[in-house]
């Protein structure tokens, strides 16, 4: 994939993704092993869902913009594609996270609830691409999933907060993550209170807790992704 090198963080202009046939042969010829996993990670999880994805099988940087091809997969086979070691052929997960910071710049991250297949983890709101995310000219709507995702998830509405128009991708094995930063002008702790206050209301959330991220040293006490601690230290970095 030119120019996408794992353990870079890029500063982005913007994201230009699209949906395009592509023939992902890890989903046909290792089904049986894609089912034996799914039946693993979703026993005792009836609220897990198998649907369709997208997932990235092009991507190229060019004077600030990520360019990527999409194709659409079963989810039960990016978790065996995962759980299996990411074997060829090269593919990503690329996904847009919000990256919500309060007005006293702290971070504001959810941990991931009971139900889910990546239950106690803690990161930014975010979800794979799906055909929710498709704009009727095929183009991938990532700017949308994120804020999707997050109001989704947190309670929020989008008149609550700011997005920015940039991208920071994180990029390593198997996943792009498009960082979007979000502002909320109220203090982090007023922040979580109200999400989750939003949260506690809704019928089926995703979200078990609100987590404040005041610095690096922070992130120890979490069950984080390295993407995550990576991202929250290049942006740490670049303000001390």
């Amino acid at each position: 994939m030119n120019g996408v090198e794992d353990g870079s963080i890029v500063a982005l202009r913007r994201v230009e993704a699209r949906v395009e046939p592509y023939d992902w042969s890890f989903a046909t010829e290792r089904a049986d092993e894609v089912a034996e996993h799914w039946a693993k990670v979703s026993a005792g999880k009836p609220s897990m869902f198998n649907g369709r994805i997208l997932l990235q099988h092009r991507a190229a940087i060019e004077d600030g913009v990520f360019q990527a091809g999409y194709f659409g997969a079963d989810y039960a086979a990016f978790l065996a594609w995962l759980g299996l070691g990411l074997p060829a052929p090269a593919i990503r997960n690329g996904f847009a996270m919000a990256a919500l910071r309060a007005a006293d710049g702290a971070f504001l991250l959810g941990r991931m609830g009971e139900r889910t297949a990546n239950a106690g983890r803690v990161y930014f709101a975010a979800g794979t691409p799906d055909h929710e995310d498709v704009l009727p000219d095929g183009s991938v709507d990532l700017a949308g999933s994120a804020t999707r995702e997050l109001c989704e998830e947190t309670g929020l509405s989008l008149d609550e907060v700011v997005v920015e128009q940039s991208w920071d991708a994180v990029i390593v094995p198997g996943r792009v993550a498009f960082m979007r930063p979000v502002r909320i002008d109220l203090p982090a702790e007023a922040a979580r209170a109200l999400m989750l206050e939003r949260i506690a209301a809704q019928q089926e959330p995703e979200l078990s807790d609100i987590v404040i991220v005041r610095n690096l040293a922070d992130c120890a006490g979490f069950d984080m992704p390295p993407f995550m601690i990576a991202y929250l230290a290049h942006i740490f970095g670049r303000q001390s």
